[in-house]
């Protein structure tokens, strides 16, 4: 392929994000978990394994923390998470997984392992892995949130 013939870098990287999301957004679906929005997973899949404060949740989704905080009200009305205190400061609150939550998270993570399961067979082994170095390296210089 020429390089005017070549696609956006920006976009080549979402499209394999984008094609991952929708599946693992099917894939929470098919399982029973139906009744919530691709707005509140993208909130959701941001909960820290500990809990998270909902600045943070605001921040790393981008997004107003108004927004954010309906999101959240909502998740928490459907059952995958709760506020509780947070114990490092009596005054906040942080947003934790619920059980419901819990087994959306491993329908997502199974489905997610089956995704990169196939991009390996499909890569082979050595560019799976080149490709997750260099992502990888990548994200030292992008991601102002890394966990």
């Amino acid at each position: 392929m020429g390089d005017e013939q070549r696609m956006d870098l920006g976009v080549s990287l979402f499209i394999p994000y984008r094609y991952t999301e929708d599946r693992i957004f099917r894939a929470l679906q098919d399982a029973g978990f139906d009744d919530w929005t691709l707005a509140q997973c993208r909130v959701f899949q941001r909960v820290a394994a500990d809990g998270s404060r909902l600045t943070d949740l605001a921040d790393q989704a981008q997004m107003s923390k108004q927004s954010a905080g309906v999101l959240v009200d909502q998740l928490e009305h459907l059952g995958y998470v709760r506020r509780v205190p947070d114990p490092t400061d009596g005054r906040a609150r942080l947003i934790v997984i619920e059980n419901r939550g819990q087994r959306a998270v491993k329908v997502a993570k199974a489905t997610l392992d089956q995704i990169l399961s196939e991009w390996k067979d499909y890569l082979g082994t050595r560019n799976f892995t080149l490709l997750q170095e260099i992502l990888d390296q990548l994200r030292e210089i992008t991601d102002t949130y890394g966990r």
